[in-house]
C-alpha cells in the first residue's frame, strides 16, 4: 500500500505529463501535468480515445499504429520516442516529446506515454533561426555594401589615376612652357635693357632729363619682368623636385657685402642698406646660390615695401651653434590677419596696394631655407616694419 501511495504521489506531482491507455487506445489514467498541457480535466479524457489529443492527420492514423504494432511487433514510437504534435482543448497545437513504453499488467497490455512539453525549446529554436536568418540577411547586405564600396573605390582609384596622369601631363606641359617662355622672354628683355641704356647714353644724359626719366622707367619695368621670370623658374624647379642643395664652404661676409653693393644700386632715393657681421668666423657650409637668392628676395622686399630716406639693416652672425641672417626694414609691415598665409605661393598681403610683386618670393625663401635644414622666422606690425630671421644649425 505504501508503495502504491508513493507511486501515485510521484505520478501526481511529476513535471512531465503521464498518460496510460489500453490496447484499444482508450485513456485509463492522466496526471495533472498532462491535464494542464492539454487543457482538459481528467474526466473529459479518461475513457475516450487518445486520438482526441492529436490534430489531423495523426488522429486518424493513431489506431492503425496500435493495430500494426500488435500484429508485427515493429515499433514506430513504442520504446523509441520521438517529437509529436499535441492538440489542446482550445484548438491550439504544441510540440512535445513522447516516450511510450509497453507494460504487461494483470494479463493485459497497457501503454504508458511520457509527455515533455517542447514549446519553450521550439520557441527558442525558432527565435534562434530567426536570428540566423536575420544575420544571414545582414551579412548578405554588408557583403553587397562592401562589394559596392570596393567597386566604388576601384572606380575612384581609376579616376584618380587618370587625373594624376592628366595632372602629370599638364605639369610637364607647364614646365616646358615656363622654361620656354622664360628663355624666350629673356632675349627681348635683354635687348630692351641694352637699347634703353644706349638711348640714355646717346640722348645726352643730364641734358635730356625727360628722356633719362623714361629710360629709368623702362629699366625698372625690365627689372621687374626679370624678377617675375626668375620667380616662376625657381618655383617650377622646386615643384618638379629639381632643386637639390650643394653644400660648399664659403665666406658669408664676402657674399653679404657683394649683395649689399648690388642691392644698393636698385634702392630707392636715400635708402641705405647697412650691413654688419657678428662673430669671429665668417666661413659657413651652405648652398651659396640658394642662400644668395634668399637674401636677395628679403632685401628686395625690404626696399620695395619701405619708403625713401629709410634704413635697411642687414646683419649676419655666426656662433658655435647657428648661422643667423637678419633683414630689418621700417616699411608698411604685414597685417596680423595675413601673417599666417605669408609663405603661401602667390599670396600677397592686402595692404601692398599697387606695389608690384608675384607673391612667390617668400614661398621660395622658405623652401630654399628648408632644403638647407634652416628655418625662417619673422616679426611684423603695420607701419612699423618687418624683421625676417633665417637661421641654420652649424654642423
Amino acid at each position: 500500500m505504501e508503495n502504491a501511495a508513493l507511486l501515485k504521489a510521484i505520478i501526481e506531482n511529476a513535471i512531465d505529463g503521464i498518460i496510460t491507455i489500453d490496447d484499444h487506445g482508450k485513456v485509463e489514467t492522466i496526471n495533472p501535468s498532462a491535464c494542464k498541457l492539454f487543457g482538459y480535466p481528467p474526466e473529459a479524457v479518461i475513457g475516450n480515445n487518445i486520438a482526441m489529443l492529436m490534430p489531423s492527420p495523426y488522429r486518424e492514423q493513431h489506431d492503425g499504429y496500435i493495430n500494426r504494432y500488435q500484429q508485427t511487433n515493429e515499433p514506430h514510437i513504442i520504446g523509441i520516442g520521438r517529437e509529436v504534435t499535441g492538440l489542446r482543448k482550445n484548438g491550439e497545437t504544441f510540440p512535445f516529446r513522447l516516450a511510450v513504453s509497453e507494460v504487461q499488467f494483470s494479463g493485459r497490455k497497457i501503454y504508458n506515454g511520457f509527455i515533455h512539453d517542447l514549446s519553450r525549446e521550439k520557441a527558442a529554436e525558432d527565435k534562434l533561426k530567426g536570428y540566423a536568418v536575420h544575420l544571414e540577411e545582414e551579412v548578405e547586405k554588408r557583403t553587397q555594401s562592401l562589394k559596392d564600396l570596393v567597386d566604388a573605390l576601384q572606380q575612384a582609384k581609376e579616376e584618380v589615376s587618370l587625373s594624376l596622369e592628366k595632372e602629370k601631363e599638364l605639369g610637364q606641359l607647364k614646365s616646358r612652357f615656363v622654361s620656354m617662355a622664360s628663355h624666350e622672354f629673356r632675349t627681348p628683355l635683354s635687348a630692351i635693357q641694352l637699347s634703353a641704356s644706349l638711348v640714355d647714353k646717346y640722348a645726352g644724359g643730364a641734358e635730356s632729363p625727360n628722356i633719362s626719366k623714361h629710360v629709368g622707367k623702362i629699366k625698372n619695368a625690365v627689372g621687374n619682368l626679370n624678377t617675375i621670370l626668375n620667380d616662376f623658374l625657381s618655383l617650377e624647379k622646386l615643384e618638379a623636385g629639381k632643386v637639390e642643395p650643394t653644400f660648399t664652404r664659403f665666406d658669408l661676409v664676402k657674399l653679404s657685402e657683394e649683395i649689399t653693393e648690388e642691392m644698393q644700386v636698385v634702392a630707392k632715393q636715400n635708402q641705405s642698406i647697412i650691413y654688419q657681421h657678428t662673430g669671429t668666423s665668417s666661413m659657413i657650409n651652405l648652398d651659396q646660390n640658394l642662400l644668395k637668392n634668399c637674401i636677395f628676395n628679403l632685401v628686395s622686399n625690404a626696399i620695395k615695401y619701405s619708403g625713401e630716406n629709410t634704413f635697411i639693416e642687414f646683419n649676419t652672425e655666426i656662433d658655435n651653434k647657428n648661422c643667423i641672417i637678419t633683414i630689418k626694414d621700417n616699411g608698411i609691415g604685414i597685417p596680423e590677419t595675413d601673417q599666417k598665409h605669408l609663405f603661401e605661393a602667390f599670396f600677397r598681403a592686402h595692404n601692398t596696394g599697387n606695389i608690384p610683386g608675384t607673391g612667390l618670393g617668400l614661398n621660395i625663401v622658405a623652401r630654399y631655407t628648408n632644403l638647407m635644414n634652416g628655418k625662417v622666422d619673422f616679426e611684423s606690425s603695420v607701419n612699423h616694419g618687418t624683421i625676417f630671421i633665417i637661421s641654420f644649425p652649424i654642423t
